[in-house]
């Protein structure tokens, strides 16, 4: 087993966004290695207190080693952060000063080639899971979803251009075995694309992106999570949310909008009268990108975009 290791995006810019301050209670719901979270106890010594969740086993424990020092001042439980409701009625808190998620796959997980994130191992087997005890694996679901469901997953969740030949040659490989590694799905979606279509970023990307948010759950909800978990902040909270997929940003964005405008009187309307107030304000009108020097430091910002919201 891998050692646990794990460079967060644009940290600082996170931090400057939370808005930090002494005390406080704060919330990391995807805690990885721990690295926002250190930072978040550490700028809000000595009284500062962190609520954080994850669903990987590793990533908890590594974030527990690197908390140590700050021990009495945080809880790490693992739950997805969708079910912060739960998490914050079982640490006796109501309202947070201030919340960070980042939706990116840690580096840690890529390079582990157990876990079978990646399309570069092709002995790793199909697993992609980021709670290894839930039943669904990436093997299950390129083995046993129809050629029209695959093609949906694949088009909608890797916006994949060519997402129905890429399902019709699963399903056609699996009529004589099952698929078993990485390097098998790799080799299905390479040979599904054109020639002239496989340069650039790399082909298989888009699929082993539509496969992992499928077998993980990781836009359900994403929505009324971010309407939520908005409400849940103190005034002058702040809400700071890392993606790393387009469809992940357009997602926040539009949760982000419906906050700061909720009103819905028709424009013709010389005043509102639904009552609807703004709830947030959005504090990035254009998403903050990694700078140069991080992007050529860490490629895994290179799609990273980052928004922040205030309460009002």
């Amino acid at each position: 087993m891998l050692e646990f290791s794990h460079k967060p995006v644009m940290l600082e810019e996170c931090m400057q966004g939370l808005s930090l301050k002494d005390g406080g209670v704060w919330f990391d719901g995807t805690v990885g290695g721990g690295g926002h979270s250190f930072e978040i106890l550490n700028r809000t010594s000595p009284n500062g207190r962190l609520i954080a969740t994850d669903l990987d086993d590793e990533a908890i424990e590594a974030a527990r080693k690197r908390l140590s020092s700050f021990t009495g001042r945080f809880e790490i439980y693992k739950s997805n952060y969708k079910d912060y409701e739960r998490v914050f009625e079982l640490a006796g808190i109501d309202k947070i000063d201030g919340a960070i998620l980042d939706f990116g796959i840690s580096s840690h997980q890529i390079d582990d080639e157990e876990r079978g994130f990646s399309y570069k191992q092709a002995n790793a087997p199909l697993d992609m899971r980021m709670d290894r005890s839930s039943p669904l694996t990436a093997e299950i679901v390129l083995n046993t979803y129809s050629e029209e469901k695959l093609t949906r997953i694949l088009k909608m969740y890797g916006e994949e251009t060519f997402a129905k030949q890429i399902a019709k040659n699963i399903v056609k490989y699996r009529e004589d075995k099952p698929l078993k590694t990485s390097g098998e799905f790799a080799e299905i979606i390479r040979n599904s694309i054109p020639a002239k279509f496989r340069y650039g970023a790399p082909c298989e990307r888009k699929s082993f992106q539509a496969i992992r948010i499928e077998v993980n759950g990781e836009l359900d909800g994403l929505y009324e999570l971010t309407l939520s978990l908005a409400r849940r902040l103190k005034k002058g909270g702040r809400l700071v949310i890392l993606t790393f997929q387009s469809l992940e940003d357009r997602i926040v964005k539009e949760a982000f909008r419906y906050l700061e405008n909720p009103c819905r009187c028709p424009s013709s309307f010389p005043v509102c009268v639904c009552g609807k107030k703004p709830e947030i304000k959005v504090i990035t009108k254009k998403p903050i990108t990694a700078s140069e020097t991080e992007q050529e430091e860490n490629s895994r910002s290179k799609c990273a975009k980052l928004r922040i919201a205030e309460r009002i």
